[in-house]
């Protein structure tokens, strides 16, 4: 059977997405002929070219005649008014600039100038303006880069909307990646299996919209989605008739063997009842498998890369993803909801493995860069792989993400941790007040925090922290300890990214709300939505949370005010510049804004 894989946008372009290399790894060695494509990056890439542009001032002078049009029978409202006057403003001189900055842009990002900070905070804004110009073309849609604040002004968690989206060819630019990148390849490939894998809510259109035109032009390709996201609407995936007009099969948790499974059936014409992890349709109606089936780690081949673009992504140097674990060592933290894809407990490779299959990649992809993608690396592991990477000799550079952990308070560990190519830590830190840690069932003490900081930045290693106010309970002058300690710590923190607290409709206090305080409301049109609204009985409620956010925003530390928040990018240039002091990625005071909104996040 020839599988076509794809990774659908919209998504960061900065390194591969690890769920087509690791549904190929399974794939290939069972005998079935892979072509995996990261649409995203493709995507991203056609964006920012002469031809695509091309066809993006078409549309806008399509555009322009239509308001010319309208403007003879009846007066323009302020709206219309105001697109004419950007329309007039995209003359054929500003296209030309438009595509030679952005080719321009693409090669520093791709090359050594990427290293040089003005150079990369220009072909970043060039990017940026480009999406601009772009989303003129699709207007009312604004398209991003990066790409997760895109807005195509339909709902991707009403199924309603998604529905509705699909054929507007004014809005959605997805229609037209289709065209563009897809077509071409069912053409060429013809497949008779087509899957998607969706990782986040903003691909639900983007992926429908795929499905839907590949049910059009090829109807018998049997099209199965999977990931994350579809493991978190499997309550009501079932009931989306119209959805399932488009897809053949759903693959929820894991994915390697039940999809494997699932492709073995389908080349055999096998009954596809008794499968496990699957959602399937068929003439009697949508049916949920009972069966369920997890990953025995030890078991997995290494991810396979071969057929993506490497050399296309966002960067001077390929970060290869990789997966150690599966689930959460911890798994307790009351606002975390993570845990809903997997059907089993936490799992852990042997030490040996793993570096043996990082050993493999770093030859074979001729790399040193490796982004584990843990859930959260468990201490012990941590401290073992360390030292298995030292005495291997690997020469590699890796970042992950971290608990801050007792376990953690011998300045060796982190000394081994740098030593072994360790340059960046994202920490879930959540909260600087102990009651509310407790409340959150993080088993961290402050202090323990502090130390785990300290001993990390003194190593020479970046620490991202990630934190939100608002948790169910939380007032207003605990919120204001989460603001103290950072401050107080500063020495230590190398960039942060805050949010307010978000109700997960899969996390323990969305399964006991009573227990922490909570109503929550469900509003029926929103049912593909991934979390709820609600009110508190105590503490700060979601407007005085975003309230505490905002005054945070507009007086953090200066700091933590980056010229680029792309945690691939740092990553690269504390490689490159060989420290964790790198004053060049902080903001000059003239650059600074009122509300820089994404000035303490990193994407």
């Amino acid at each position: 059977m020839k599988v076509l894989l794809l990774f659908p946008p919209d998504w960061l372009p900065s390194e591969p997405y690890l769920s087509l290399p690791a549904l190929t790894s399974v794939l290939r060695p069972a005998g079935h002929e892979v072509v995996q494509k990261d649409i995203n990056v493709e995507m991203y890439d056609m964006f920012f070219s002469r031809s695509f542009l091309d066809h993006v001032s078409g549309r806008i002078a399509h555009e322009l005649h239509h308001l010319r049009r309208v403007e003879k029978e009846r007066a323009l409202d302020e709206e219309e008014k105001a697109l004419k006057e950007q329309l007039l403003q995209c003359t054929p001189e500003r296209f030309d600039q438009s595509s030679r900055n952005a080719e321009e842009a693409k090669n520093i990002l791709r090359g050594e100038d990427f290293y040089d900070i003005d150079k990369l905070e220009w072909a970043t804004n060039v990017l940026h303006q480009t999406m601009a110009l772009i989303s003129l073309g699709y207007y009312p849609a604004q398209i991003c880069f990066p790409p997760i604040e895109t807005d195509l002004a339909y709902k991707p968690f009403m199924s309603s909307e998604v529905i509705e989206a699909l054929d507007d060819d004014q809005i959605n630019v997805y229609r037209e990646v289709y065209r563009q990148l897809i077509l071409p390849i069912m053409q060429q490939e013809k497949p008779g299996m087509v899957g998607i894998s969706v990782v986040q809510q903003k691909q639900i259109i983007p992926t429908f919209t795929f499905c839907k035109m590949i049910k059009e032009e090829f109807p018998d390709v049997h099209i199965t989605i999977g990931g994350n996201i579809v493991t978190r609407i499997r309550d009501v995936l079932p009931e989306q008739d119209k959805l399932f007009e488009h897809i053949d099969t759903a693959v929820l948790y894991e994915g390697e063997n039940a999809y494997l499974q699932l492709v073995d059936a389908v080349e055999r014409r096998k009954p596809l009842s008794g499968l496990p992890n699957l959602i399937h349709k068929d003439d009697s109606g949508i049916h949920v498998s009972k069966n369920v089936c997890s990953e025995d780690l030890s078991q997995l081949p290494p991810p396979d890369f071969d057929g993506l673009p490497l050399e296309k992504y966002f960067v001077p140097q390929l970060i290869l993803p990789y997966l150690a674990t599966r689930g959460c060592y911890w798994g307790r933290c009351t606002f975390c909801d993570h845990f809903q894809g997997y059907v089993e407990g936490f799992r852990t490779m042997q030490v040996e493995q793993i570096t043996e299959e990082i050993r493999h990649l770093k030859e074979k992809h001729n790399t040193r860069y490796f982004h584990f993608t843990d859930e959260s690396y468990p201490p012990a592991l941590f401290r073992k792989l360390s030292q298995r990477l030292i005495e291997k000799k690997l020469d590699i550079v890796w970042t992950t993400h971290m608990r801050f952990e007792e376990t953690l308070l011998d300045e060796q560990v982190w000394k081994d941790a740098h030593a072994s190519g360790c340059r960046y830590l994202h920490f879930g830190y959540e909260s600087g007040n102990q009651r509310v840690l407790k409340l959150m069932d993080k088993a961290t003490k402050l202090d323990a925090i502090q130390t785990n900081l300290r001993m990390s930045a003194t190593a020479g290693i970046w620490n991202h922290i990630m934190g939100f106010f608002g948790f169910p309970g939380e007032t207003k002058e605990e919120a204001e300890d989460s603001t103290r300690f950072v401050h107080n710590n500063r020495a230590y923190i190398h960039s942060l990214g805050f949010m307010t607290y978000v109700l997960g409709k899969y996390s323990p206090v969305a399964f006991e709300p009573e227990k922490y305080g909570v109503n929550y409301y469900k509003n029926p049109e929103w049912d593909l939505a991934m979390d709820y609204y609600f009110t508190v009985k105590e503490g700060l409620n979601i407007q005085e949370a975003l309230d505490v956010f905002e005054e945070f925003e507009r007086n953090h530390d200066p700091r933590w005010d980056l010229r680029t928040c792309v945690r691939e990018y740092i990553f690269l240039y504390i490689d490159h510049f060989g420290n964790n002091n790198l004053p060049q990625l902080q903001m000059h005071p003239d650059q600074l804004k009122p509300h820089h909104q994404t000035s303490v996040g990193t994407v």
